[in-house]
């Protein structure tokens, strides 16, 4: 039994998002399926992070145990001919037994994409959330300055969601402005459910003036997830890569 190490990209429009459902198509099921040919039975894919419905994927990591005893490069080659367009696997790594996709990580880094001014581009519908006014972009990277550090996320969590604790800890949330193409950066060793889209969609509220840029660190001291800002929508939104050391 091997256990292997898979980096993947994809384009997640179409997709009921990484994680296996009853109804609709998603990475993690494509890729087992895939993988299921070479082992010649069922295969089960760890993922590190179960993006959602139409949250794409620049560095993605999957683990599995195999039998087969195909090379890391051919299982990489033949997966890629084997999934649609959509998904492509980047490296497959041959790695120690007890790594584990999402529990052997250490942090993860997700970036949004967003657009602000009149017109939007057709060409990045997909890809981006486009605002149609014009945003106030320092005070939203004032804004998100201050989420580095460990806080409570608890006003940046779905409502319904059950995990143990709220507190993470953040080593980077940055905004960077390329010519009204926005993208914020946010990376931590641990992220709740839909909150970078939540926290995105705070910033865009203080982007706006609805909402002060001072007022980001009251919502880190225990703030339900009505008082801060709506969810921004998910095609903004890239895992963009996962670190293990």
């Amino acid at each position: 039994m091997r256990t292997l190490k898979i980096t993947l990209a994809y384009d997640g429009t179409r997709f009921v998002g990484w994680q296996r459902q009853a109804d609709g198509e998603s990475v993690q099921g494509l890729l087992e399926e895939a993988l299921a040919r070479f082992e010649g039975g069922t295969v089960t894919v760890h993922g590190a992070g179960r993006t959602d419905a139409g949250v794409h994927a620049l560095g993605q990591v999957a683990s599995v145990q195999l039998n087969c005893g195909h090379d890391v490069v051919t299982l990489a080659r033949g997966l890629n001919a084997q999934l649609p367009d959509d998904i492509r696997v980047l490296a497959v790594d041959e790695v120690a037994a007890d790594f584990h996709a999402r529990f052997s990580a250490r942090s993860k880094t997700y970036r949004y994409e967003l657009r602000h001014g009149v017109i939007a581009d057709p060409f990045e519908r997909a890809f981006v959330w486009h605002i149609s006014e014009r945003l106030n972009v320092d005070a939203m990277r004032q804004a998100a300055a201050v989420l580095t550090g460990a806080h409570d996320f608890a006003a940046f969590q779905s409502a319904g969601s059950h995990v143990s604790g709220t507190v993470r800890t953040m080593t980077q949330s940055e905004l960077r402005d390329r010519g009204g193409r926005l993208a914020y950066e946010i990376t931590g060793d641990g992220f709740l459910r839909h909150m970078v889209r939540a926290v995105v969609g705070t910033l865009v509220e203080v982007g706006r003036g609805f909402r002060q840029a001072d007022g980001m660190a009251a919502l880190l001291q225990g703030s339900t997830r009505a008082q801060a800002g709506r969810t921004a929508p998910p095609q903004g939104l890239f895992l963009v890569r996962v670190d293990y050391h």
